[in-house]
């Protein structure tokens, strides 16, 4: 009985000892996927949130350090959009105003993928220690990507920007409320190109999409446990 209780003294030791090693071990990498919402901004909706549809997608993210990470995004959002729903959407004719309406359905599907630079409010780390980190902060975010949109068939480059929020749950398991807006430089997205005769320049007049998604990672390649870390 005194040995059975030495071993399992010692095997819980062990298991304490373990585990506070891997709370205090960083990460170089998480990999996960995300599942949420998304709508577009387009000629035949231009409400936030309005018509919006399932959206998901996976991310593979590179930490750079405690206050700063890259990721990588693939995301795909179904879209949909009704003229109808419009107010006063007359289409441009060759031969001056018509009081006909146009006609158009616009779902689809946007697929993007995306590399994008966040940066953190508060250092992000699951063990406090003397560093200070913090399990759950706020980040901004800001990269480049490419969209494409089913229901014209085409392609274009976008600048995504947006906002999110960390939570790490466990020494390797991330939760994450992730939001970001892509502007388009197309106005193809939706099938119609100024259908009003509204001309577009830049971002001006162009279908731009949000997706807003609820992520979980998980992390690895640790760092070396016994090198000095940053």
């Amino acid at each position: 009985m005194k040995r059975l209780a030495l071993m399992l003294t010692l095997w819980l030791g062990l298991a304490a000892s373990l585990t506070a090693q891997e709370d205090d071990t960083e990460y170089r990498m998480e990999f996960g996927a995300g599942i949420g919402t998304g709508f577009g901004i387009n000629d035949v909706n231009t409400k936030a949130y309005g018509d919006a549809a399932l959206a998901g997608g996976a991310l593979l993210r590179f930490v750079l350090n405690p206050r700063m990470a890259v990721k990588i995004l693939a995301s795909c959002s179904k879209t949909k959009g009704s003229a109808d729903n419009v107010a006063n959407f007359y289409p441009a004719t060759p031969g001056g105003a018509t009081t006909e309406r146009l006609s158009h359905e616009a779902e689809g599907l946007v697929a993007g993928l995306a590399g994008l630079y966040e940066i953190h409010f508060l250092p992000y780390g699951y063990e406090k220690g003397y560093q200070g980190y913090k399990r759950l902060t706020p980040y901004l975010q800001i990269g480049l990507g490419m969209a494409y949109g089913s229901r014209a068939k085409a392609a274009t480059a976008d600048v995504p920007i947006g906002a999110g929020l960390k939570w790490k749950i466990g020494p390797r398991l991330n939760f994450g409320f992730d939001w970001l807006f892509h502007f388009s430089l197309s106005d193809k997205l939706d099938g119609l190109e100024a259908p009003t005769g509204i001309k577009s320049k830049m971002f001006r007049n162009k279908d731009h999409f949000n997706t807003t998604l609820l992520t979980l990672t998980y992390s690895i390649s640790p760092r070396c446990p016994t090198c000095n870390k940053d």
